[in-house]
């Protein structure tokens, strides 16, 4: 019998995991400017006291999952900024133990303890856009080949493996070609210096409740994430909230794995200004979370613009629909 993924004993207990929301948008709140290339990452070597403190601000808000500062950190990120392969590797796997750190202490504190179980720590895996920092990320139309594509994936999945989080997430993947890079990179298991071949959840970005930023279809983005040994969940991230009904259902429609789901907060993304438009609207967000948890989607966050206090309601709105359901 095969080892069950790290979501499942949250699915056992009680039926969702919630993850955190945007580590960006936090760090934001808190006054850190994150203009430069390198975007969170950059506080990996400036202020790492400010990651910890986000991770802990979304563990106290209910977090079952937080996720590392490493979506926009690679070799070649690192590089542009000056820092050679060994610094680069450092701060990736620096990226993980921050985060794991910060769940220990918190996990020790026995209030913490009471009806929780220990969250756990997924390493982010943005796509190749993100390092770009052009905003390719959102329409995955790179000007390089599967090769060079597989090559920035497969240096940092080695570190970031050997650093031993509890999952990979590759996530907000634009298209299907990068899917089918990443799927074959997973599958061949490249050999790393991990003992354990990780859990790895995939997630897309899309424009529409059907198709990802460069019109690919979703189900044939999930068929070819199917591919990935040790799948703990696939679904959508970075992706408009009033998409997310319709793109749950696809996803279902071609695999009984956990589906997950953590868009922005509804705002708009405006890559050329570099900026966000519009104004969250919480109510509406929570009442679309719960229709996607109703759809079927069991692994439920946030992403851009979604912060602290959006979780913490979030996972007080999904324990009442659990313990309603059990009343009923």
């Amino acid at each position: 019998m095969s080892e069950p993924s790290p979501f499942e004993r949250f699915f056992a207990s009680h039926g969702f995991v919630v993850l955190d929301g945007g580590l960006a948008t936090a760090l934001e709140e808190a006054g850190h400017r994150l203009d430069t290339a390198l975007w969170s990452a950059r506080l990996l070597l400036d202020a790492p006291e400010a990651i910890q403190a986000v991770h802990r601000a979304y563990l106290e808000a209910g977090a079952d999952c937080i996720t590392t500062a490493s979506y926009q950190a690679s070799f070649e990120g690192f590089a542009a900024a000056g820092l050679d392969d060994r610094e680069a590797e450092k701060l990736l796997r620096r990226s993980v133990e921050i985060a794991r750190e910060v769940r220990d202490v918190f996990w020790a504190e026995p209030i913490n303890r009471a009806r929780r179980l220990q969250p756990i720590v997924a390493a982010s895996a943005g796509p190749y856009g993100a390092y770009l920092a052009d905003g390719s990320e959102y329409d995955g139309r790179y000007a390089v080949d599967r090769a060079a594509l597989a090559e920035f994936h497969r240096r940092r999945l080695l570190v970031l493996a050997d650093a031993a989080p509890d999952l990979i997430a590759f996530e907000t993947i634009p298209s299907l070609a990068e899917t089918e890079v990443i799927a074959e990179l997973l599958r061949d298991a490249p050999e790393t210096r991990a003992p354990w071949t990780p859990w790895i959840w995939v997630s897309f970005t899309c424009r529409d409740g059907e198709r990802l930023w460069d019109g690919s279809r979703v189900t044939d983005a999930v068929r070819a994430a199917l591919a990935v040994p040790r799948l703990a969940a696939v679904g959508v991230n970075c992706t408009a909230p009033r998409h997310v009904p319709a793109l749950v259902a696809a996803v279902r429609s071609v695999t009984d794995l956990p589906v997950i789901a953590y868009p922005n907060s509804g705002e708009v993304y405006d890559a050329a200004a570099r900026r966000w438009v519009g104004k969250a609207a919480t109510e509406a967000w929570l009442a679309s979370a719960l229709d996607w948890f109703d759809g079927g989607a069991r692994v439920l966050g946030g992403c851009c613009r979604v912060g602290p206090p959006m979780i913490r309601r979030l996972r007080a709105e999904l324990e009442s629909r659990r313990a309603n359901g059990a009343r009923g």
